[in-house]
């Protein structure tokens, strides 16, 4: 079934007088997440995760839409600069016109990437009294599962288990991660960095600077993983998989499996990321819009429930996160000039994510707090 063809217009009624601080507790206190409720056979979804029918808008249908979502092709760039010169090109426009690409040939062996995928299934569907050792709410442990990072902020919970880890600038001691996952996390993440170095040239060459800008600038230094877990969900028309939002880092390499149902806010239309074998998905995130000045797109995604599942995806972000930096970001003085001035006051990576976290995926974005 197609990920888009799963939302219809009938929707239950949200009770607004029922104690919901409460039932978010309870669930949380389980310690098994939503895979725990799908384990336990649930026919109808608890209230907390039913959004409200505004969430679901989609002006005309996806499936029928005439955009082409942009793939580009990685092969060759440093050994042919006539083809690096096309790809700037198509990285500049996919940059400001979607915020969102594909990218193909990007060096990670496609083996690498399914044993990625493969790790992140075997740490949600170990003995769940082993998992539950990994759940916590402590966002300084190097290594973080619940559900729903903003599970008692958000309007509506989302369908939808996630696995945090912190692995650059400190890079986290191995027993600090998950026996199941922990040998390919750290050998997928060591490749992403590598790939990420090369993504950061060819914005940084998109945006008319010197190769090597976004990189000094230290967009590249920090890396945080999250392994996401969309178990199949009974009522996917109630609930949503990931809420609209934005990303609060500079650029997401995003891995996802063959189920779908990632969507694109494109042009006003909700459009869908195919899932490409071999392929992994590229967004700009808030704080690479803040540095180029609007210049490059921060644009909404969310994910759909869907009836079949799990789903899969594992988003490396590029951003120093929480970790202690003085390190001020503003919009770039050599993109800037009488009749492009800065747009946003400067701010660090900390305050930012801290800033993102607080507000959690309220539809709003985190951009907003930071606008001169």
């Amino acid at each position: 079934m197609d990920a888009t063809t799963t939302k219809i217009s009938v929707q239950a009624p949200i009770e607004l007088n029922y104690d919901r601080a409460s039932e978010l507790r309870v669930f949380d206190e389980t310690k098994t997440g939503v895979k725990g409720l799908v384990d336990a056979g649930v026919a109808q979804i608890p209230r907390i995760f039913i959004h409200p029918p505004d969430n679901f808008d989609n002006p005309q249908n996806p499936t029928n839409t005439q955009f082409s979502f942009p793939i580009i092709d990685l092969a060759g760039i440093d050994k042919d600069p006539i083809r690096r010169k096309e790809t700037v090109g198509e990285v500049l426009d996919a940059s400001v016109n979607w915020g969102f690409f594909q990218v193909i040939n990007h060096g990670i062996p496609e083996s690498v990437l399914e044993e990625m995928v493969d790790g992140t299934l075997r740490f949600y569907e170990q003995d769940t009294e082993v998992k539950k050792h990994w759940y916590t709410r402590d966002s300084s442990r190097a290594c973080v599962y619940n559900s729903n990072f903003d599970l008692f902020a958000a309007p509506a919970a989302n369908w939808r288990d996630t696995v945090y880890c912190a692995i650059a600038p400190k890079s986290p001691n191995p027993e600090e991660l998950p026996e199941t996952c922990r040998d390919i996390l750290l050998e997928y993440t060591n490749q992403v960095k590598q790939l990420g170095c090369s993504l950061f040239e060819l914005l940084s060459e998109a945006l008319g600077l010197n190769p090597n800008h976004l990189k000094d600038m230290g967009c590249a230094e920090g890396l945080a993983v999250l392994c996401h877990y969309y178990p199949a969900c009974p009522q996917p028309e109630l609930t949503l998989g990931t809420s609209k939002h934005a990303d609060n880092d500079f650029i997401t390499v995003l891995l996802q499996d063959h189920v779908g149902g990632l969507q694109v806010l494109h042009q006003n239309q909700w459009v869908d990321v195919p899932p490409t074998p071999g392929a992994l998905v590229v967004n700009v995130g808030d704080l690479l819009q803040l540095v180029t000045n609007d210049k490059f797109k921060s644009i909404e995604h969310r994910v759909l429930a869907n009836r079949v599942g799990p789903r899969v995806s594992v988003a490396c972000f590029f951003t120093t996160g929480m970790s202690p930096s003085t390190k001020l970001y503003g919009p770039i003085n050599e993109l800037l000039s009488q009749d492009n001035p800065p747009k946003y006051r400067e701010t660090t990576a900390r305050d930012f994510s801290a800033h993102f976290n607080a507000k959690g995926l309220d539809g709003t974005s985190a951009l907003l707090h930071f606008k001169l």
